[in-house]
């Protein structure tokens, strides 16, 4: 149960930062319908990333779309951009409609079970550009999301229930002072689709993508980055 009402001004974060729950914005029915249109038609693949000389191969799996063919490596492994999908084209305006705010791309993570989760990390990326606003879009298992401050020790962690066809916004300083993960948990045993829509931000203006680290996103825990 979440303690936050559906009030998308409302910040949940206390300072250093702006996260905004817009609670569901697909009916029931219509997260089902994505969620498994997704589960079918996207190539999924396991994410992999090489911390302190070994390489790791994680059992949540990845995608990433794209307006163009954005490519981005990490633990010498690059990764381009695949064309939208109907379904994923048309949730990426559902979420700038929502969020009022162009997105050119969108990392795709399917969590089996609870059993798979996501390390603390921030998304602070120099190809993500500064400042700059995420859109999470959860389809299928409720999950919990939690925030941590990355400075102040004595600052509580916050924590919210992300649900079927929730938009959670991530915008402003967060991902400067701020750290986010998914809990794993041994009380969830149905399947999970998180969709976060992001910009990248192009190189000089000439069109091209910059490289960046991901192997932030582990399921280890372990945070590392390309700066």
């Amino acid at each position: 149960m979440n303690l936050f009402p559906y009030e998308p001004t409302l910040n949940l974060l206390p300072f250093d930062g702006i996260a905004n729950y817009y609670g569901p914005i697909l009916a029931s029915c219509e997260a089902q319908d994505y969620f498994e249109a997704l589960l079918t038609t996207v190539p999924w693949r396991n994410d992999e990333a090489v911390i302190c000389g070994k390489r790791i191969v994680t059992a949540r799996k990845v995608a990433w779309y794209g307006d163009s063919s954005y490519s981005y490596t990490y633990s010498g492994t690059t990764k381009i951009a695949l064309p939208w999908t109907k379904e994923l084209r048309t949730l990426k305006s559902l979420v700038e409609e929502k969020v009022e705010c162009l997105f050119n791309s969108c990392l795709c993570n399917l969590y089996h079970d609870g059993s798979e989760g996501m390390g603390w990390h921030s998304d602070d990326e120099k190809a993500l550009g500064q400042n700059t606003a995420i859109g999470s879009l959860s389809l299928g298992a409720e999950r919990k999301f939690s925030l941590r401050h990355k400075r102040k020790g004595d600052s509580p962690s916050i924590s919210i229930q992300l649900e079927n066809g929730s938009l959670l916004v991530m915008k402003g300083t967060t991902q400067t002072f701020w750290q986010h993960s998914v809990p794993k948990t041994a009380k969830i045993a149905k399947p999970r689709i998180n969709l976060t829509f992001r910009t990248i931000v192009l190189e000089g203006g000439k069109g091209q993508p910059l490289t960046y680290d991901f192997s932030v996103i582990t399921e280890k825990g372990v945070t590392t980055s390309s700066d």
